[in-house]
């Protein structure tokens, strides 16, 4: 079987990644969807579609009836649950980018939807497809470190990623976009839920914006980067962009369309000085969670760091297992094989290492979760294997994000409510 896929919304997620690797795997891609008519050409005549199979609006697409097997949903975040619940209407299954909604409510319209149509809805959680993190669940659900008692992971967005996407780009402001620690960390969340196995029960949180504020500019900056004496700071855009490949993200973001970097720069918000006030999310944010069962698990997700990477401890009662995305490196520690040689001692006849330490392979965008995912849903949907991860699941990170803004907000701790 090859499955034939239709795209909604052609950006850098739907049409750069999800499109390339679908048609890589096998699958047919044959319908697209986008608004911006020079973006739309542009993917079509690289995938190879058809211009009459091309549309600007997600309504002429659906007003043909059901046309193909399944549709991915990578449209801007504020617009996901409209056309996906178009697409259940019809019987597809989805491939559904997240944040899936950015209301709250939203949520349990796609959960009913779903449960009316003979379609399924796959969020994009890719971390749940990376090696790495497979590999950290693998090593939980083994036992080897006894019973899971806390989780803390760190997502280290690295300070040139969130001037790029948080304070130039199209998630700086909320509303329109998602709360950061929705936009930024469903993943996150998704994956302290998938370790925990169990739903939340309460969570609180702290954070704020601290350093991307026009208090915080230095003395003579310009409005543009390409106007501005200040040399040495760390979010020059002439510096962030010009010094990275030309043919990957994120300058191809700046480029889509036949734009020159140069134009990019003078033109568009990704020139402009991160200080001028235009952004309005988060630089910094901790969430504390409480799962059923016991577990508790903290997330700090900021924008204050060099590299770009997801850092983790997981506390079990007989071992501790330590890890760093980046590099695909994994340490665990077990409390059971008695103390760890001190200095060059050679140890003991019989003593065993406390300490085990190997890699994983992590070439690929977000550490080859983006193509894993893309197999995985293609396996899905040629019946090769069940969904994924069941929608009610992943939305647990989203009721996650949405009671821990609330928590930051009002300075609570927010219950949420647990029916499965």
């Amino acid at each position: 079987m090859i499955p034939t896929v239709a795209i909604i919304g052609c950006g850098n997620r739907g049409a750069d990644v999800y499109a390339r690797h679908l048609q890589e795997e096998g699958a047919q891609v044959t319908h697209l969807v986008d608004p911006r008519a020079e973006r739309l050409a542009e993917v079509a005549a690289r995938l190879g579609v058809p211009p009459e199979h091309c549309f600007a609006d997600a309504a002429e697409f659906f007003a043909l009836g059901r046309v193909v097997d399944a549709a991915v949903v990578a449209t801007p975040d504020g617009i996901h649950t409209d056309p996906c619940l178009k697409a259940l209407a019809l019987g597809y299954h989805v491939l559904l980018e997240k944040p899936v909604a950015l209301n709250e409510a939203e949520l349990d319209l796609l959960l009913t939807a779903e449960a009316a149509s003979a379609g399924r809805v796959s969020v994009c959680h890719v971390l749940r497809a990376t090696p790495f993190f497979r590999e950290v669940t693998a090593t939980i659900r083994s036992g080897r470190l006894g019973r899971l008692i806390g989780i803390q992971l760190n997502e280290n967005v690295a300070h040139w990623h969130y001037a790029h996407s948080y304070v130039r780009g199209n998630w700086r402001a909320s509303p329109p976009a998602a709360p950061f620690i929705l936009a930024k960390s469903s993943h996150d969340l998704d994956l302290l839920r998938w370790w925990a196995a169990a739903p939340p029960l309460r969570v609180s949180s702290a954070g704020g914006l601290f350093h991307f504020r026009p208090d915080q500019a230095p003395p003579g900056a310009a409005r543009r980067c390409l106007d501005c004496p200040v040399l040495d700071c760390p979010s020059d855009a002439r510096v962030i962009y010009g010094t990275r490949d030309p043919h990957a993200w994120p300058v191809t973001v700046l480029t889509a369309g036949g734009r020159s970097l140069r134009s990019a720069l003078e033109e568009t918000s990704y020139g402009e000085c991160v200080y001028l006030g235009h952004n309005n999310v988060c630089d910094h944010q901790t969430v504390t969670a409480e799962f059923a069962g016991g577990v508790t698990a903290t997330l700090t997700t900021t924008a204050f760091t060099h590299n770009n990477t997801r850092t983790l401890k997981v506390l079990g009662s007989h071992g501790e297992l330590r890890g760093q995305l980046e590099l695909g490196e994994l340490e665990w520690h077990d409390f059971r094989s008695g103390a760890e040689p001190m200095g060059t001692e050679p140890m003991g006849a019989g003593q065993k290492s406390r300490v085990q330490r190997w890699t994983v392979d992590v070439s690929g965008n977000h550490g080859g979760g983006d193509v894993a995912l893309v197999r995985d849903w293609l396996a899905f949907l040629r019946g090769e294997r069940a969904i994924p991860t069941p929608l009610a699941e992943s939305l647990d990170s989203h009721r996650l994000a949405f009671a821990a803004e609330r928590a930051r907000l009002r300075g609570t701790v927010e219950p949420l409510t647990v029916d499965r």
